[in-house]
């Protein structure tokens, strides 16, 4: 956990906006806390929540797409512990990769809240809980809203070209 340089979790003004949050049901005690604080920052920026629980983080992705065709942003949330085997590497390496191609391929923003932790007490300190360094379930929504807006933005420029050989 880094716990620094994080730019800050203030609300964002994303009145309109659609979120929709998917959130695994494995360790569900920090699941269910994280989805309760992506739902409260969602409604705190003026947006509307939908959510979706899918069993574990690999399922995240092919929802998160589902969800990203309907809404304007998507928020990811899950809990991937670190094992005595290989298996955490590659729940990690897809639902990462999974989530970047959901997010390029439709367009969205879509913010991976997956805890990728080597124990549980790393994740309890980072989902939101009462005394924890971090709000994953809050600050990833933000941070998915912000994008929004911020590619709303992009297409207010009245008709200037960004980047080169405008």
């Amino acid at each position: 956990m880094a716990g620094f340089g994080e730019p800050g979790a203030s609300a964002v003004d994303a009145a309109g906006l659609t979120v929709g949050v998917v959130a695994a049901r494995w360790h569900g005690d920090l699941t269910d806390h994280m989805c309760d604080r992506a739902v409260a920052a969602a409604e705190a920026c003026g947006a509307r929540a939908v959510v979706a629980r899918v069993a574990g983080s690999v399922e995240l992705p092919v929802v998160a797409q589902a969800l990203a065709r309907r809404c304007d942003v998507v928020v990811a949330l899950g809990v991937v512990v670190r094992g005595a085997t290989a298996h955490f590497d590659y729940v990690c390496r897809s639902v990462t990769d999974g989530l970047t191609r959901v997010a390029l391929d439709e367009g969205k923003p879509v913010a991976h809240g997956v805890l990728t932790v080597d124990t549980i007490e790393q994740a309890r300190d980072r989902a939101g809980l009462p005394g924890s360094a971090e709000d994953k379930g809050w600050a990833s929504t933000v941070a998915a809203l912000d994008a929004a807006l911020a590619i709303r933005g992009l297409g207010a420029t009245n008709g200037h070209r960004l980047g080169f050989g405008g």
